[in-house]
């Protein structure tokens, strides 16, 4: 894919003897969402933390809108706008919504001459963002983060990412798989509303169910190799599964 937002090629990576990933190439657009799905132990992690700047590939190459990016950390990543959610959140649950939202980038107003915390703002930028960018409400944004439900949680560090304009790539780590039904149904939703907002989203899941509901193209991982990218609507559940277990190697 020549114009693809995201290009990895021949990415290669190696920690001491042991190769995680190798030659593995992956094309990610603007407003699409791309699965990445494989076993445990396939790499999909680590080629993930290489496009994210929290690992450095061994060889290959990253391109976001064509030119090539060399990240020693996550925050390069994010100056080009590159982001990730993972499983964990990374959330203090003790504080609210707006803390969680600016943690680590409060907004402040000068008081006396002193530069005090501006709340009031930054209650209003999250309400803002969660109805803009998400089409979330919350109830309140004074409890602590804990009291909320999985699927909320997940907005909040959803919000957290898509606060900045200039983001371009968000990667989601299994955001699923510690919500209900329900809840599920809901973080779905706001994949496909951030889909229609322009983002390239990488989805990282252990669900086929979820991968085939909100995918558009689906990159399977096998034993740090990609054995095939293939378009959601002209596959199946089976063909995918066939792929990531090796059933045409073992035949």
């Amino acid at each position: 894919m020549p114009d693809a937002l995201i290009q990895m090629r021949e990415i290669s990576k190696r920690f001491g003897g042991v190769t995680a990933l190798q030659n593995v190439d992956l094309d990610a657009n603007a407003g699409e969402v791309l699965a990445i799905v494989g076993d445990n132990g396939a790499g999909k992690s680590t080629l993930i933390k290489i496009l994210t700047g929290v690992y450095q590939p061994t060889s290959g190459t990253v391109r976001l809108g064509g030119q090539a990016q060399h990240f020693a950390s996550h925050a390069d990543a994010i100056k080009v706008g590159i982001d990730a959610v993972y499983q964990t959140l990374a959330l203090a649950d003790h504080l609210d919504p707006p803390a969680n939202l600016f943690l680590g980038n409060e907004l402040t107003r000068r008081v006396c001459g002193i530069d005090v915390l501006d709340n009031k703002r930054m209650r209003e930028e999250t309400e803002r963002v969660l109805m803009d960018r998400l089409g979330v409400r919350l109830k309140s944004l004074d409890a602590p983060t804990e009291s909320l439900s999985g699927g909320q949680r997940q907005a909040v560090a959803i919000a957290r990412a898509v606060y900045h304009d200039d983001l371009r790539v968000l990667v989601m780590d299994e955001p699923t798989a510690a919500l209900g039904p329900q809840e599920t149904a809901r973080t779905l939703k706001l994949i496909k509303t951030l889909k229609a907002q322009g983002l390239a989203v990488i989805l990282i899941s252990h669900s086929l169910d979820d991968v085939f509901e909100v995918a558009d193209r689906i990159h399977v991982q096998r034993r740090g190799q990609c054995v095939g990218v293939v378009n959601t609507a002209d596959s199946s559940t089976q063909e995918v599964l066939g792929m990531i277990v090796g059933a045409k190697e073992d035949t």
